[in-house]
Formats: structure tokens, C-alpha cells, sequence
């Protein structure tokens, strides 16, 4: 029977996909005791693989180490040879019980075949190898998003410099070890840095760049083609100007896309030719936050302070999407305010999106009458997005926006939870703005205090999904008896009776204005 595979990364895995594993970083473990006695020396592992079946080949993927005893072996040529036609990286044969020795037979066909064979001492177990290659999959990816958060920071801070494309596509250069150029539609060269590519594989860069440059509908994004040992890709910038974004590297990691990625978003900004001195500050503001500035900081270039809204976005399938797909997104929204790649990231996509304001006095109670012209501001309205759950606070000032990125995340997990593509946080209206917000905000804190922090976020997300059990425990990612337990201590501290609609009315209006 053939046994499951050791899973090489945790499912839905945040960032840049895991590198593959040398097979030298795998035979370099002393404790392994592995041995290559045949094949190639050179083979990236992917993932481990153990079956004793005769022909495995419609259970394999590609970038195996397969591992057998080899109980059922009669043909190693043919045996070998499937493997390498399923694309397996290498072979682990494990001597004892069933073979004193690796058979000379399957040392030849591996050989002849040109697939890695490794002898497996009777003392290491299969387990213990999978593991082995697990440990270094997770040591690799953390090196991988440590390599990719360093080149976030080094092209936020080129594109800060005074002469930001030319410091962009340098640094870019530098982290990929090979070639940046920013291309016209019609392959002319607008900057460029690093070393040049070799003629030939120069001209195949410019050739594919022309397949994306945005002159006819349908163009693709992005395309990647290979040129002897250089790797050739190519991105479309936003702007309308058909510019182009095109990378020649000696080699391609895993994080290489992202990295990419990043500097398509921050090119996009820093190229566009018709940009004017507003959108220049806001792309400047950009790059401010993304270099971890406070609000207050950036406050001057986003403009006015306020009103703003914060989005949350994730996949509605659970993938975490790269820095191409979410600027796509902010783009869509109207917004170039995009955060989307966080050494911690969960797949959170945010955007900072310019609310609609009215200018008006302030009423004299601090609320506002409906119909007047000082009505609170109107949240932009936000479409659906196929593929996407998004999460939308109501409109703040600037000041606030650490409080709208906290609404924003409890109405993604609100839409999550309730299975909808968008969930829009409110502002406070009706009899409820008619409290001055200084008197409404002390209330609650008298009357909230003796719950802790997580337990006012367990009955704030209980009483928005009405009460259910289920949903609350989807939204805040914990078992539906964790809920039922918090939700009980909340009416044990209050004092009051959860199941009364007066009690709830209170509760939620005492939590809104927190």
C-alpha cells in the first residue's frame, strides 16, 4: 500500500513558497547516516515520499525522495526509469529487512538513468528522514522571508531617495544579484542597473517584455522564459504608459517573485509620467508606512487628516497572495495605500483608502442631525471582489486609524465567519450620535470595566453575530465551548442577563463607542 507523504510545510503557510532542499544539505547530516552510491550529486528536494509499491509513478507529483525497501522490486530498469518519467529527485533505498545490500542492479539503472541513489543504514528510520528534510524546508523559509522582508525595507528606502527609479531598480539589481531595466512598450531603455546579460539573452529580455507591455487588450502581467543559465522575467507597470519591469538573474529563488513583486508596486508609483505633485506625496506617504512611520508622521503628505478607511482583504480560497496581486486590489479600490508583505503575515491584505467628507460646523452637542450638511462622512463604496473577503471600517480621522485597523480586522472576521465577500463597519448613527462622544465613551468604560480585553472582544463578536456559538467561534479561530465559556464569565463579572434584549442593546452600544 502506498503510505502518505510527510507534509514538507504547514497548509496555508504565509510569504514566499518553501526553497527546495539541496540533496548535499540532506547526505551533510551526520545522524542520518545517508550514503550516495550512484546518480548525479546535484538534485533539489521538494518533499519525502515513502512507498513500497511496484510502479509508484501515478502517486508522484515531481521532486521526490522516494523511499523503499524495495519489497516488491523485480525490474530495477524499469523501475528506475518510471521515476525519473514522474520527475522523482531521488531515490533512498533502505538496506534490511528485505536486502542485505542495495542491489547492484538498481545501482546500475540508477546510473544509467541518471537519478540520484542514496543507501539508507538500517538503523535511521523513513520517519526520521522526512522530518529531517521538514526541518530543513522551515529553516530554509524562514531564511527566505527574513531575505524577503530585508529587500522590502532596502526598496522602500531607495525609492525615499531624491532620484527614487534609478535607486529602485539598483537596489533590486542587488538583491537579485542580476540585471533591473525599465523597458518602453517598444523595448527602449529607460533606466537600468546591474551587469548586462549576455547579447543574446538580452535580446530574448527585451522580446518578452514587448509579450507584456499593456498595448493590446489581454496582455499578461507578468511572463518568465529561460536563455541558456539566465533567468529572463518580465512585469507590466501600472500607469497606462505600457512601461515595463524586466529582471535577467544567474539564478531563481523562491522569494525572487516577491521581492519583484514589491518593486512592480513602488515603480508603478515612482514612473507614472502624468503623476503631479499630490499623487507624488502620496506615493512619498507610501513609502513613509512602509517603512513603519506612525500616522502622525505621514499625516502631511496624505493630505487633510481625514476621513480615511481601512480595508482588510484576504483570498476567499485561503492562498496568501504576493505583492502583484494585492497592488492589483488597491488598485481596483482606488488606492496605491497598500500593505501586504509582513514577515507575520496571515494573508491580510490593507488597504488605506480617502473616504468622502463633508465640511460643516460641528453641531453643539458634538452629534449630528440627519439632513444636515455635516452629516458624517460617507464611506467610499467598496464593490465586491470576486476572490476576495474584504472587511471595511468606517470612515476616521488620521489620528484614529489604529482603532479603524482594529475595526476593519473584526469585520473581515465577521464576513468570514458569516460566510459573506464583505462586511462594512458603520459609523455610529441614529439615536446613538445624539450622546456627545466624550460622555458615550466614559459610559462604556464604566460599564465595561471588569472585562479584559479578550473577553470584550469575545461578547463584542457574539452580540454582532447574534449570538451564535458557531460563528463567533469561526471569527475569532477558537472552539465554540471557549466561547460559551468567555461569554459566561462576561455575564458573571457584569451582573447581568445575556438573554435579555435590553442587556445586549446596552452592551453593544456601550462596546461600539469604546
Amino acid at each position: 500500500m502506498d503510505e502518505p507523504s510527510m507534509p514538507t510545510s504547514p497548509a496555508h503557510s504565509p510569504g514566499p513558497p518553501a526553497p527546495p532542499i539541496p540533496l548535499a544539505a540532506l547526505l551533510a547530516s551526520k545522524e542520518l547516516g545517508l550514503r550516495r552510491i550512484a546518480g548525479p550529486a546535484d538534485a533539489d528536494l521538494l518533499w519525502v515520499h515513502t512507498s513500497e509499491m511496484a510502479d509508484p509513478y501515478p502517486y508522484l507529483l515531481g521532486g521526490e525522495l522516494l523511499l523503499s525497501a524495495g519489497v516488491l522490486l523485480t525490474d530495477p530498469d524499469h523501475y528506475v526509469a518510471r521515476l525519473v518519467e514522474a520527475g522523482a529527485a531521488a531515490l533512498g533505498f533502505g538496506v534490511r529487512p528485505v536486502y542485505e545490500a542495495v542491489p547492484e542492479t538498481l545501482v546500475e539503472a540508477c546510473d544509467r538513468h541518471g537519478l540520484p541513489l542514496l543507501e539508507v543504514p538500517p538503523e535511521t528510520p523513513f520517519t526520521t528522514i522526512a522530518r529531517a528534510v521538514w526541518r530543513l524546508m522551515a529553516e530554509a523559509r524562514h531564511r527566505e522571508l527574513r531575505r524577503v522582508t530585508r529587500a522590502q525595507q532596502a526598496l522602500a528606502t531607495a525609492a525615499a531617495r531624491p532620484d527614487p527609479v534609478p535607486a529602485v531598480l539598483h537596489q533590486l539589481a542587488t538583491q537579485l544579484s542580476g540585471r533591473a531595466v525599465l523597458l518602453t512598450a517598444r523595448g527602449e531603455e529607460v533606466h537600468a542597473a546591474g551587469r548586462r546579460p549576455p547579447p543574446k539573452a538580452a535580446a530574448a529580455l527585451t522580446r518578452l517584455a514587448r509579450v507584456v507591455a499593456r498595448e493590446r487588450p489581454g496582455s499578461p502581467a507578468s511572463a518568465t522564459d529561460t536563455h541558456g543559465d539566465t533567468h529572463l522575467a518580465a512585469y507590466a507597470l501600472g500607469g497606462g504608459e505600457g512601461l515595463v519591469l524586466s529582471l535577467a538573474t544567474r539564478q531563481r529563488e523562491s522569494g525572487d517573485h516577491t521581492v519583484a513583486g514589491i518593486a512592480v508596486v513602488l515603480l508603478s508609483l515612482l514612473a507614472a509620467p502624468h503623476q503631479g505633485a499630490d499623487a507624488a506625496d502620496r506615493s512619498a506617504a507610501l513609502v513613509r508606512l512602509l517603512l513603519g512611520a506612525t500616522p502622525a508622521e505621514v499625516a502631511p503628505l496624505l493630505g487633510p487628516d481625514g476621513p480615511w478607511t481601512v480595508i482588510h482583504a484576504r483570498r476567499s480560497d485561503g492562498t496568501t497572495p504576493d505583492a502583484l496581486t494585492a497592488g492589483a486590489l488597491g488598485a481596483s479600490l482606488g488606492s496605491a495605500l497598500v500593505d501586504a508583505v509582513r514577515e507575520d503575515d496571515d494573508g491580510t491584505v490593507r488597504v488605506l483608502l480617502p473616504a468622502t467628507a463633508r465640511e460643516a460646523p460641528p453641531h453643539p452637542s458634538g452629534a449630528v442631525e440627519p439632513g444636515e450638511p455635516g452629516e458624517p462622512p460617507r464611506a467610499p463604496t467598496v464593490p465586491q471582489h470576486p476572490g476576495w473577503t474584504l472587511g471595511v471600517s468606517a470612515p476616521t480621522p488620521l489620528s484614529a486609524l489604529a482603532a479603524a485597523d482594529t475595526r476593519a480586522a473584526r469585520a473581515l472576521a465577521h464576513a468570514e465567519a458569516t460566510r459573506t465577500t464583505l462586511k462594512a463597519d458603520a459609523p455610529v448613527t441614529g439615536l446613538a450620535a445624539l450622546i456627545p462622544p466624550g460622555q458615550a465613551a466614559a459610559h462604556a468604560r464604566t460599564l465595561l470595566a471588569p472585562l479584559t480585553p479578550p473577553l470584550a472582544d469575545t461578547l463584542r463578536c457574539w452580540l454582532s453575530l447574534h449570538g451564535s456559538w458557531d460563528r463567533t467561534a469561526v471569527a475569532l479561530s477558537v472552539h465554540r465551548n471557549t466561547v460559551r465559556q468567555r461569554i459566561g464569565r462576561c455575564a458573571e463579572l457584569l451582573g447581568v442577563d445575556l438573554n435579555d434584549m435590553d442587556v445586549r442593546t446596552e452592551l453593544w452600544f456601550a462596546l461600539r463607542r469604546e
